[in-house]
């Protein structure tokens, strides 16, 4: 249950000694509770207390890690059943099959297009995140272990076998790369624990029910494994969409510690059709699966959903944004023209694509406004003559180009005559206010 500002403040030593940048003790506990700082800052709390707050503070939906450095991969760590309420944390993470039974040829494929389909998107890159290394158990163990060995070296791991003597095998080889291991059920979960407890790993359990992820969790807990996965096992995609969601809903709503962990689910195993697992496996990940695992991947299937989860996982109340600074769009030169807009990503895209379309190569320059739209944002002073001046000054525009001419939206006409004194050198154009209108004005005065 996660504690409020005033329950973690009771703990503190009151002592408003600002050692952690804070002013006051009860400031910092509610930066705490907001999760905008961690306990660690304060230096004066105990062990003890570190811990104990930690427990009490920690999400309903426990935050589990796997792999490392560059391929780290984050579960869980959420406390709410609905966006609005509280943005979702970690993004759902996107696993490729590989079977040992697969033929080299296959395995080969099957990671390149891995490494290939990774693509910008408004300032964030968009790929897949983990191998789902499954062991067919048709084929001698060894080829499990060569091929998470092999896989290790593009992507984190969740190693699948029924038999702990084989992963074992394969751990002796990549348990530096910290995989994910499973998958354990009632009648071996004892020896999976020992693996996990071994070699310091997640450890995944095989569900079919509330009850059995409840009973698991419980024993495994008590084995002393701390981080667990559920993957959810199911007949159709409506069971595992009924069991995803009713195992996130008794850890949120009824508070049940040992539902309060990350899913997994598989959407490969409902269908031979990818366009239709593509399908799926975007249901899951708005309800509410930690990670999915597809049994191929191809531009035209992963793009959108790789975009569907960048959407689902911002932060509604904060719209998407562009990082601030120059974008030259067709090759522009020193003497192509320089225009000015907002960092909200639609406006980028829509106006970028304008300038695309106009033929006319040029400097697309964005502003920092925070995230809101130009008249939003002029309308909130984010957006003004005096603050336009200083970041075209700050840009290295200037360096950039052999004219002072600057093209600024037809919806801030109102500042140009403040902004060309501001800025003293340039002269401010107005453009139009709608950007279809942008190639026709782009070609009429430069071409």
């Amino acid at each position: 249950m996660t504690l409020t500002g005033i329950e973690i403040y009771k703990y503190l030593p009151k002592t408003n000694c600002a050692e952690c940048a804070i002013p006051t003790c009860l400031a910092f506990a509610m930066n705490v509770a907001a999760g905008k700082l961690a306990l660690e800052k304060c230096p004066y709390l105990s062990k003890e207390i570190r811990v104990t707050l930690t427990d009490a503070s920690a999400p309903p939906v426990r935050p589990v890690n796997f792999g490392t450095g560059d391929f780290l991969v984050k579960l869980g760590n959420d406390g709410v059943l609905y966006r609005h309420e509280k943005r979702f944390e970690n993004p759902t993470a996107l696993g490729l099959l590989l079977s040992s039974n697969d033929s080299p040829n296959q395995i080969d494929a099957q990671i390149e297009s891995f490494k290939q389909n990774r693509y910008e998107r408004m300032g964030s890159s968009l790929h897949a995140d983990y191998f789902y290394v499954e062991d067919s158990e048709k084929t001698d163990p060894s080829a499990f272990v060569e091929l998470a060995q092999k896989a290790s070296l593009h992507g984190a791991l969740m190693l699948c076998t029924s038999l702990p003597s084989t992963l074992e095998k394969a751990l002796e080889k990549v348990a530096i790369h910290k995989p994910l291991i499973g998958s354990a059920g009632t009648e071996n979960l004892d020896l999976f624990a020992a693996l996990a407890i071994k070699y310091q790993l997640p450890l995944a359990l095989i569900v079919t029910s509330t009850a059995q992820a409840t009973l698991l969790s419980q024993k495994a807990q008590n084995l002393g494994v701390k981080d667990l996965v559920f993957s959810v096992g199911a007949a159709s995609m409506r069971e595992a969409l009924h069991l995803c969601i009713e195992i996130r809903t008794k850890a949120i709503v009824d508070k049940n510690k040992f539902l309060g962990f990350p899913t997994i689910l598989y959407p490969c195993a409902f269908t031979a059709d990818l366009k239709e697992e593509t399908l799926l496996a975007t249901v899951l990940m708005a309800k509410y699966a930690s990670g999915v695992v597809l049994s191929n991947f191809k531009a035209e299937t992963l793009y959108p959903l790789l975009t569907a989860r960048q959407n689902i996982y911002t932060d509604p109340q904060r719209p998407l944004t562009m990082p601030s600074g120059i974008y030259p769009i067709g090759n522009p030169t020193p003497d192509s023209p320089v225009i000015l807009s907002c960092n909200f990503s639609l406006t980028y895209y829509i106006v970028s694509a304008e300038i695309g379309n106009s033929a006319v190569p040029a400097y697309f320059i964005i502003k920092d406004t925070e995230g809101l739209s130009v008249l939003t944002a002029w309308a909130a002073g984010k957006f003004s003559a005096d603050s336009i001046a200083a970041f075209v000054k700050k840009s290295g525009i200037s360096e950039k180009v052999n004219h002072r001419r600057l093209i600024v939206p037809g919806f801030i006409s109102v500042e140009s005559g403040s902004l060309e004194e501001a800025l003293g050198d340039w002269q401010v154009i107005v453009g139009p206010t709608n950007a279809a209108d942008l190639p026709a004005f782009l070609k009429s005065t430069y071409l």
